[in-house]
């Protein structure tokens, strides 16, 4: 199962090119064919395109981290590594960044610390997928050009982590701030967005940036191409032929791709996905917590394994190992009989409700509508283009909502998702129980003290069944060998569409 995948008229024009044996970009009305990997083009196929490419905007690390950098990275030990920051300081009240000099946005804008604020403030004021964890910034002073200060409101250890994500991505201000940057990405990263040479909702083109910081020899492509192919068979297609030469895929394809010399394949942990109670308000579909609790135990996350085999049912977000993971919390193991027993208690209230499902995900939504409605709980599956879906499965205007949760930390997914004023809980309810516990963990900074406390915010998340029903799922991405080496998932944790990019080398070369 892809996290997403977009899909439209325009897109579908790639498939029916494929299919017909013909080159995707013939289609486009152009002569040269994607496979140009030796020539120094890497053609990459995620399925489709963002909606947005603003930061802050629901964007997967196959896309975004082809334009983007970040402040700062995760290295392969999970430590805070440099990136457009070079050096930090962080207190329970600020965080100090030293930026990197010379660094400019694909417009010519310099990278600075004015860049930085406005970066930061608009995915934190924005109506952004991730504006949650960024909330606890009260303000960013640009200290002098390479210097920027973070005024925290409490102390928040994962920050720098957040900072390293697909959440906080660094834009050019100026295209910010003009709106262009939704339709045309412009970051700093080694490849910029080539709007002529692109084919609108089939082929997105990135070519090497002259400016960039880190030089030539950093990178081993002097274009990247993505392209939208959303049928697994034609993509599949497209990377034997070398029209392509790196997909996502599914394990319906591993039989081809095993069976040709020339391809390859590997699969690293990147989606976690579980439903979410959004109408938890005073008269809420979800208010009584004996009723969520009795959908937990109806729905049956063994059967979601069965539909999709590279998932994996999990009792909690954070996997053993990981802040967050409290070996205390028992999930919900699939119990009929205790389901109804608790709407009995609740007093069998009639619940009828609407969820908006994706292409990636509308078979497992209507699995759990069916397994809720053994219960009473009647649920309407609405099916959306992804650019739908993702701008309203979580806006509140759904009761129930299923979606991939891709926090590092318990404080990010604490912000993110159940907090008051957290921009995926549109009920804006918390208990008092949940906020003490937010509050001590939050207070605990960096001491020895914090996980533990955070264990506890998580037992009681799970506790009053705010969301259950955890998978967490693979990422399967193929290459062609003769097109492309060096293929590696990146050292990024959980995210979905992604490789190293700039390990990767055309092949023979």
């Amino acid at each position: 199962m892809r996290s997403s995948k977009s899909t439209s008229t325009s897109k579908i024009l790639a498939v029916a090119c494929l299919a017909t044996a013909m080159v995707v970009t013939g289609c486009s009305g152009s002569s040269k064919s994607p496979g140009k990997s030796t020539s120094g083009t890497l053609a990459v196929n995620w399925g489709g395109f963002p909606e947005s490419w603003a930061p802050g905007a629901e964007m997967e690390a196959g896309y975004m981290r082809v334009p983007y950098e970040n402040l700062v990275a995760l290295d392969a030990k999970g430590e805070i590594s440099p990136a457009l920051a070079t050096k930090w300081e962080q207190t329970e009240k600020t965080l100090t960044l030293t930026l990197r000099e010379g660094v400019t946005f694909h417009d010519g804008t310099p990278f600075d610390a004015e860049a930085v604020k406005v970066n930061l403030e608009s995915i934190r004021d924005g109506k952004t997928a991730y504006a949650g964890p960024l909330k606890v910034i009260e303000s960013v002073d640009a200290v002098d050009a390479q210097t920027v200060r973070i005024n925290l409101s409490e102390p928040t250890p994962s920050l720098l982590t957040t900072l390293s994500t697909r959440g906080a991505p660094m834009g050019s201000p100026k295209a910010i701030k003009d709106g262009t940057i939704a339709q045309s990405p412009v970051g700093t990263g080694p490849w910029a967005y080539d709007a002529g040479s692109s084919t609108k909702g089939t082929r997105m083109a990135f070519k090497y940036y002259d400016g960039y910081w880190g030089g030539k020899d950093s990178v081993g492509f002097q274009t990247v191409e993505l392209y939208a192919i959303p049928e697994d068979n034609a993509a599949t297609g497209a990377l034997a032929t070398g029209e392509i030469a790196l997909t996502d895929t599914e394990t319906t394809q591993l039989g081809r791709i095993e069976g040709n010399s020339s391809l390859e394949h590997l699969s690293y942990p990147a989606i976690r996905n579980n439903p979410m109670f959004f109408d938890r308000g005073p008269g809420g579909a979800f208010e009584d917590a004996d009723v969520r609790r009795a959908a937990c135990y109806a729905l049956n996350t063994e059967e979601i394994v069965k539909l999709e085999p590279d998932f994996k049912a999990r009792t909690q977000h954070f996997a053993e190992g990981e802040p967050g993971h409290n070996p205390d919390i028992a999930g919900y193991t699939h119990d009929l009989d205790e389901a109804k027993q608790l709407m009995a208690k609740a007093g069998n209230p009639e619940v009828s409700v609407e969820v908006l499902a994706a292409p990636f995900n509308e078979k497992q939504l209507q699995v759990y509508a069916q397994q809720l409605e053994k219960i009473g709980i009647k649920v309407s599956v609405q099916s959306a283009a992804p650019p739908q879906y993702f701008s309203q499965w979580n806006s509140g205007r759904y009761a129930l909502g299923l979606g991939s949760n891709d926090e590092l930390t318990p404080y990010d997914w604490y912000k993110a998702w159940f907090a008051a004023d957290a921009p995926g809980n549109p009920s804006h309810v918390e208990s008092a129980e949940l906020k003490a516990a937010a509050d001590a963990a939050i207070a605990a900074g960096a001491s020895e003290e914090a996980d533990a406390l955070w264990q506890k915010v998580t037992k009681i998340i799970s506790d009053e069944a705010l969301t259950c029903a955890h998978v967490a799922g693979e990422e399967l991405v193929a290459w062609n060998t003769k097109a492309v080496t060096g293929v590696k998932p990146s050292s990024q944790p959980w995210e979905t569409n992604l490789v190293d990019y700039r390990a990767l080398r055309p092949a023979g070369k």
